[in-house]
């Protein structure tokens, strides 16, 4: 892939244009920039994508900028990171400095909060999409471990109410420990 002016452009209309048209938080953004870098520009593959997003999930701050971050860096370097992290928090920036300027009106109003009330349920169906298609993508590696740390962390998730923070870490502990230590181990004998 040819990084020129063209490339970078590319790469800062799409991160600000999936930014600027998402309402939700970060994981609603993975999605969509899933189908963008993965589906639509080929930029990625549906694995390396799963990895971002894992690592982004991992990493402190907001998941659309760390995986903008991710996904910038690994298309084009540190300057690419730059220009997705830009593109990706550009939007929100000026967005929330027009809605500062009329907060007062916007709080009051019960066409704005109706509208609002509407874009949560969208959200959480994208939501649950992004989590069938990731679970489908775990589940078709037939990678046991992969699937076990999967069914465990939901189980820790929703039946125990365990931290996400915590499952996370724990989950990538032990999946580091099982893949560099265990797996390497039994793939050299």
């Amino acid at each position: 892939m040819k990084k020129n002016i063209n490339f970078y452009w590319k790469l800062f209309l799409s991160t600000f244009t999936l930014s600027a048209f998402t309402f939700g938080g970060g994981y609603v953004i993975v999605p969509l920039m899933r189908k963008k870098f993965v589906e639509e520009l080929n930029w990625i593959e549906e694995e390396e994508m799963l990895n971002i997003v894992a690592i982004s999930q991992s990493a402190p701050g907001m998941i659309a900028v760390n995986t903008s971050i991710m996904t910038g860096y690994r298309l084009a370097g540190v300057f690419g990171a730059i220009i997705a992290t830009f593109g990706t928090v550009l939007p929100p920036l000026i967005i929330i400095t027009i809605i500062a300027g009329f907060y007062t009106a916007f709080k009051e109003n019960r066409i704005i909060n109706a509208l609002l009330l509407g874009m949560r349920a969208g959200v959480a169906a994208v939501i649950i999409d992004v989590i069938i298609k990731m679970a489908r993508n775990v589940i078709k590696t037939k990678n046991n471990i992969s699937i076990a740390i999967m069914v465990t962390a939901l189980i820790a998730a929703v039946i125990f109410d365990i931290n996400a923070a915590l499952i996370i870490i724990l989950s990538g502990v032990f999946g580091g420990f099982y893949y560099n230590i265990v797996k390497r181990t039994g793939d050299s004998q």
